[in-house]
């Protein structure tokens, strides 16, 4: 059956009236942010210590590094360089299948610009099926442990991607000028509740182990490591605006502002994109600043501390995040703005190299489909159980 569009013809109506009357409030607030953006008599140093002691139970607001107001012009890209990018797409462990397996495939991109142009395209599909595969356990408890699935799969597909990109980079010649890119944030959100056993398997042995092993291959050559976000929603500027803008020495949302109106309401409805969208001309990086994740800062460390800036890029705001070993060269900073932006004008607003590890990644239905198909057949062969549930059965089934 379809759906029958007549029956919320008029819901879209309303919405439509709703984003109108919305649009005009946020513009008055994204004015009143743009003034306390360009504010010249704004205490630097005063305004990082009132962020650091804020108490904000719903918020977070990114760490300052140089202030809000800069704006840098694009750097020209080389004419020689090496793009690098990689993706990842999963399947899932499926309840409802006889095997319990899933698989991890890793798409990545080698592009080389120059005298003599270059690109390879590849995928790295793998099976996971043992059990320390699928479930990750507390060497001191045994009985203490997570099933590899939903965010703990998204994070073990992450330390995939990030391991596939130290090794291209660390068989590339030495004299190359490369740019490593991942798509997404370089922060394990969805790890943050985990217990620490889970932190120390993902973050610690994998994701920063890799990042560790770019920054070493940073030393001898031109690397440099970018994560591109499209489109983001982060309002962490906007809400270290809102510190700015409390009148309270001691900012503490829960205390102060419960009960009423706060004065950092005049931001209602503005993120960091809006933000820089009015701010930034194409080309130009805003700012330099520092996530203020609480997993970065408990386990990254300060070598892999991640900092970011937006990036105008023709009709788009990107978020591009990238570790201190980088922000803190300004040589190595202002070398990622180049080559980002120049990935992206080549990709038509898109890093190209991003674009094509994804097509490389991707896993379609039809791909599921096969797959399952395929671990189905070899449990028959071996006269091994190969039942599926009944309602994996019935989706293959049409009945009416």
């Amino acid at each position: 059956m379809t759906l029958d569009i007549t029956q919320i013809s008029a819901q879209i109506g309303e919405m439509v009236s709703r984003i109108q009357t919305g649009n005009l409030e946020r513009a008055a607030h994204l004015k009143a942010a743009l003034t306390r953006l360009s504010d010249p008599d704004l205490n630097l140093e005063a305004l990082k210590r009132k962020i650091e002691a804020a108490r904000t139970p719903n918020w977070s607001a990114a760490g300052l590094v140089k202030g809000f107001s800069g704006r840098y012009p694009a750097p020209v890209a080389p004419s020689e360089y090496s793009a690098l990018a990689t993706d990842g797409s999963d399947i899932a462990v499926d309840r409802h299948q006889a095997a319990r397996c899933y698989l991890i495939n890793i798409g990545s991109v080698y592009l080389h610009y120059g005298r003599q142009p270059f690109a390879e395209l590849m995928n790295t599909p793998r099976l996971y099926s043992s059990e320390t595969d699928l479930v990750i356990s507390n060497p001191g408890n045994k009985h203490k442990q997570q099933q590899v699935e939903g965010s703990l799969l998204d994070a073990r597909r992450a330390v995939e991607e990030c391991r596939k990109l130290a090794d291209l980079a660390g068989i590339l010649p030495l004299d190359e000028t490369l740019l490593a890119m991942m798509d997404g944030s370089l922060v394990l959100f969805g790890l943050q509740d985990y217990p620490d056993f889970i932190k120390e398997e993902i973050v610690d042995r994998g994701f920063l182990a890799a990042l560790n092993t770019l920054q070493t291959l940073s030393l001898s050559r031109q690397l440099c490591l970018a994560s591109y976000i499209s489109f983001p929603h982060s309002d962490q500027v906007v809400n270290a605006l809102r510190v700015a803008i409390c009148p309270q020495e001691q900012v503490d949302c829960d205390e102060s502002c419960a009960l009423g109106e706060a004065a950092c309401d005049v931001l209602s409805g503005v993120n960091d994109r809006m933000l820089f969208e009015s701010w930034l001309k194409v080309g130009e990086r805003s700012e330099l600043f520092i996530n203020p994740a609480q997993i970065v800062e408990k386990r990254y460390g300060a070598q892999n501390q991640v900092y970011f800036f937006y990036l105008r890029v023709e009709d788009e705001i990107a978020r591009v995040e990238i570790p201190a070993w980088i922000a803190n060269r300004p040589e190595r900073l202002e070398l990622t703005h180049a080559l980002v932006l120049d990935q992206c004008r080549r990709g038509q607003g898109y890093p190209v190299a991003l674009s094509e590890s994804h097509e490389q990644a991707v896993v379609t239905a039809a791909d599921r489909d096969q797959f399952w198909g395929l671990v189905e057949e070899a449990l028959v062969d071996e006269k091994l159980p190969d039942r599926t549930s009944i309602k994996s059965r019935s989706k293959r089934t049409r009945w009416v």
